[in-house]
């Protein structure tokens, strides 16, 4: 009995040591075979202008990216199937080489782009094998529209943002060199390179003005003492312009003030002139009207003397002696008024 039973415990445990001796030696094998080529090119800034021919897949990364690790074996799977699709396929990784994301401007992580003869695309799609391999296929790429002029990754302007991107990415290896390999605290190194910043800028306005020295060509200096005469004497010109311009105005104000005045007294003179002639009216029909009643209280004197009295006129007429221009003019004024004033005192 107890040997009908140690035949099937022995014969069991014979079948799970030849299993793991053979397991073993598999994973000996494999150990011993060399890892597979990854049909995948690695993209640096010194050979990223092959995707300038042919038609190219690139994949942008970080070896800390959850979401660029996912996609990492649909990649390789679209890598191996790149001879049937025509297709070279690349990626770049952002850490090793900054500049060629900051010239392709990538944001976001994991980026995909396509490139046909030098023209780039941004594949918006998801890093799946099926996806990509359709993008390929039905031509798709030629609906998206291509990054032309300032964003091409050809571009002065891009090439311009790869090399801000690569000093970034060298002062950042340099902090974490200082803070993690030597020990630094962080905010020693952030002093260093602030430092090294404000040195930096002394010395590039120093060469700036170097160079403005050699290429700038002094005046001679009898030009430059003409030029400052005829600075002074415009300036002594545009003042007597000034000067004069304000004594113009001087006087025209003191002309206007002038005839404001001479218009002021002729004013007053024609007032007292309608004055004096209003006082003469009133006084006009008063002295009138005495000599009227005057008249009307002496008698008539007889014909005979009448006769006598004008003879005796005319006689005194013919001794007199001519009046002078003067006199007659005023006795002339005196006789209009006297008539004005009859007039009116019989309409009144």
């Amino acid at each position: 009995m107890a040997g009908g039973r140690r035949g099937p415990l022995f014969a069991a445990f014979l079948a799970a040591w030849v299993v793991a001796v053979a397991e073993a030696e598999a994973d000996r094998e494999q150990a011993a075979r060399p890892p597979e080529q990854s049909l995948v090119r690695p993209m640096t800034a010194s050979n990223w202008t092959l995707v300038m021919e042919g038609e190219w897949m690139l994949k942008f990364y970080a070896p800390w990216c959850p979401s660029c690790q996912q996609t990492d074996s649909e990649w390789e799977t679209f890598a191996k199937n790149g001879e049937i699709l025509q297709i070279s396929v690349g990626k770049v990784d952002v850490i090793q080489e900054p500049g060629l994301s900051g010239r392709f401007f990538v944001t976001t992580l994991p980026a995909f782009f396509h490139a046909k003869d030098g023209i780039f695309r941004r594949y918006r799609g998801p890093g799946v094998y099926e996806d990509l391999q359709n993008y390929i296929l039905e031509k798709k790429w030629q609906s998206v529209e291509p990054l032309t002029g300032w964003k091409s990754p050809a571009s002065l302007t891009m090439s311009g943002m790869a090399g801000l991107f690569s000093i970034s990415g060298k002062i950042w290896h340099l902090h974490n060199y200082f803070t993690v390999t030597l020990g630094v605290p962080a905010w020693c190194s952030y002093f260093f390179f602030v430092i090294a910043t404000l040195i930096f800028g002394l010395l590039m306005g120093l060469v700036l003005v170097v160079i403005s020295e050699c290429f700038y060509l002094p005046l001679p200096r009898n030009i430059s003492e003409h030029s400052e005469q005829n600075l002074r004497s415009e300036e002594v010109h545009l003042t007597e312009q000034l000067q004069d311009v304000e004594e113009e105005k001087d006087d025209s104000n003191e002309e206007e003030n002038k005839d404001s005045l001479v218009d002021d007294e002729d004013e007053k003179e024609d007032l007292g002139y309608e004055e004096e002639a209003e006082e003469e009216e009133e006084d006009g029909p008063a002295a009138g009207g005495d000599v009227e009643k005057s008249d009307a209280q002496d008698p008539e004197p007889p014909r005979e003397a009448r006769e006598d009295e004008g003879s005796g006129e005319v006689g005194d007429d013919s001794l007199e002696q001519p009046c002078p221009a003067g006199t007659e003019a005023l006795g002339d004024s005196l006789r209009q008024r006297k008539s004005q004033h009859a007039d009116k005192g019989p309409s009144a």
